[in-house]
């Protein structure tokens, strides 16, 4: 197998700024006659399409797109306004929907983009992804400006990516930024492909690639307010009905008002609201946060939901129901042959992906890896110990390519650990 590329840390490649288009930053399509017409000239090109979407994390509740770009060779960039038409995202854009689902897909970070151009409609009948082939192909920078500038030596500017791009009218110079990001995909794409190709890594790309398209993530069954930063402070379960009941109302409002939640209420400032159970308007407000104005206007919907959560009938568990195993830290106190199995089957792991210069959780996911270990139950017959093995990762959604891979590995890692 080839090596990949390595760069020479003491020599950057000279790079040509990208300042603007080829062809000029592209009126914004808006209307529903200009979306139709930007699908017009989307199917005059041929080959693939760049795609890519803005949104407004971090300041809006939603994950919608708020900007779609998009590039195809013999038809040029269309950027195309997804919100502002005053109709149904999904029948409005439909036109351009239809014309995508002709061709591959080149994006950067597709897991990123998928979910909400899915959202209008927009689903893509193959896909590239240039950050995830940048990964396998061993690459140790795999944004798009570094892999851009490693293999096209062009050097995209630092931009806009996280603006609030709910914003209307969108400055000019964002529009620029946004049609720089479709003008290079194409390029980069069949650049890294040939890399690929190069390193005999081709087909573990499209399996990769096929896999993405496809995925469906499955509901979490975790509680969501126990992802707020600092819990781990908390263990009363009196104080955590707290944080579960100011996590709540601080969700409805969010929702409602399509601000991000964070903008409604820092997450320091529940855990401080639910350790100090200030029970009037005085005590609140005299915390962090709560005393600015904003704050004290709200007074009462956190009073009240710290009032909820006093007289709750069912507190929180503090230890958190577990849908898998619990962290690594502890296994060799709770089960030491399980964390046996552990260090053998990373080391092995590491070894194999240090040889084939592809990252070790791109071989296998850390979560597959620790159910693994955890739950190895050894057959009677240690012959079968790949078998096993090869079948609990088909079950895990490993790929072909992926189990080809690590099986051998890690039946090897196991039976030295003593698991079978």
């Amino acid at each position: 197998m080839t090596e990949p590329h390595e760069e020479d840390p003491e020599q950057e490649p000279e790079a040509i700024p990208l300042l603007a288009p080829r062809e000029g930053v592209p009126k914004l399509a808006v209307s529903r006659s200009e979306i139709t017409r930007a699908a017009e000239l989307l199917d005059s090109g041929s080959g693939p399409f760049a795609v890519d979407a803005e949104r407004a994390s971090g300041f809006r509740y939603s994950n919608r797109a708020y900007l779609v770009q998009i590039r195809r060779a013999g038809a040029g960039t269309v950027l195309i306004d997804p919100v502002s038409h005053g109709g149904d995202p999904v029948t409005t854009l439909a036109p351009v929907a239809e014309v995508l689902s002709t061709d591959e897909w080149v994006l950067h970070a597709a897991d990123q983009d998928l979910p909400c151009l899915a959202e209008i409609g927009m689903k893509p009948p193959a896909l590239y992804d240039t950050e995830l082939a940048g990964r396998l192909a061993g690459f140790d920078k795999v944004n798009l400006a570094a892999m851009v500038q490693r293999l096209l030596k062009v050097q995209l500017m630092k931009g806009h990516g996280a603006a609030d791009w709910s914003k209307r009218p969108l400055p000019p110079e964002w529009l620029n930024y946004a049609a720089l990001d479709v003008e290079v995909l194409l390029d980069l794409r069949y650049a890294i492909a040939e890399l690929l190709d190069e390193q005999h890594k081709s087909d573990w790309a499209a399996e990769e690639f096929e896999h993405l398209r496809k995925y469906e993530a499955s509901p979490t069954r975790r509680d969501r307010w126990r992802r707020t930063s600092g819990i781990h402070k908390v263990r009363d379960p009196r104080a955590l009905a707290a944080v579960r009941e100011m996590w709540i109302a601080r969700d409805r409002i969010a929702q409602r008002r399509d601000i991000a939640p964070g903008r409604i209420l820092p997450d320091s400032a529940i855990i401080n609201a639910a350790t100090a159970d200030p029970d009037t308007v005085e005590k609140l407000t005299a915390l962090p946060i709560f005393g600015g104005s904003r704050q004290r206007r709200s007074a009462q919907v956190w009073l009240d939901a710290l009032a909820r959560a006093r007289t709750t009938e069912e507190p929180p568990d503090p230890h958190e129901p577990s849908n898998g195993p619990p962290p690594a830290s502890r296994w060799s106190r709770r089960k030491p042959e399980a964390a046996e199995r552990l260090v053998a089957v990373r080391a092995r792991l590491n070894e194999l992906s240090q040889r084939l210069s592809v990252p070790s959780e791109n071989l296998l996911t850390p979560e597959v890896v620790r159910r693994l270990c955890w739950d190895w139950q050894p057959p009677e017959n240690p012959a079968d110990t790949a078998a096993v093995v090869d079948a609990f990762l088909r079950d895990a959604q490993a790929r072909p390519w992926q189990r080809q891979l690590v099986v051998p590995v890690l039946a090897e890692a196991l039976t030295t650990a003593g698991g079978a």
